[in-house]
């Protein structure tokens, strides 16, 4: 029997912080997230990252955004892909660089800062915050737990208003 393929989403919020936050000295860096396009696919090396990025940008459903530092943003702290889904969010990939992954790595609260953002995008649009994605079945417990997520069915997964309002007010001040 095959092994069931589960694609859902996998990250994992190690801290949220107020920007991110270096895992030795503890200094906190802001942080600033783009549309990342076409043009800019040179800073996205696909032995860099787990998911193919270029594919995303190639999908015209869906939005691609960069997290880089104020003071470096020539280095790409995480991608997030995001597609309009005229009543709500839907977030289909969140991935960490490399160096922001596993017990070493350089920065705390990547894919925090990410889902902030993309709950903010929903409020921008509109849609209250909310925001949907699939998770990877092992992980609900930790976003029910750390994003205040709620397990809709199967792997789909939901951030509605106040979790959504909490989580950007944690990571935009403005």
């Amino acid at each position: 029997m095959k092994r069931q393929h589960d694609p859902g989403l996998d990250f994992i919020i190690d801290k949220l912080t107020n920007s991110i936050e270096n895992t030795l000295t503890g200094e906190v860096f802001d942080t600033e997230i783009v549309r990342l396009t076409n043009i800019a696919t040179e800073q996205i090396k696909k032995s860099n990252w787990q998911f193919n990025w270029h594919k995303e940008l190639k999908d015209k459903t869906k939005e691609v955004y960069k997290l880089t530092t104020v003071n470096n943003p020539t280095i790409i702290q995480g991608l997030l892909s995001v597609e309009d889904k005229q009543d709500h969010i839907f977030m289909h990939l969140i991935e960490s660089a490399k160096f922001n992954k596993g017990k070493d790595k350089a920065y705390f609260g990547v894919p925090g800062n990410l889902v902030a953002y993309a709950c903010k995008i929903s409020f921008d649009k509109g849609y209250e915050g909310f925001l949907a994605f699939d998770a990877k079945s092992a992980l609900i417990k930790h976003y029910q737990e750390s994003l205040h997520a709620t397990h809709f069915r199967g792997m789909r997964m939901f951030i509605e208003t106040a979790a959504a309002a909490r989580l950007i007010s944690k990571y935009f001040k403005n």
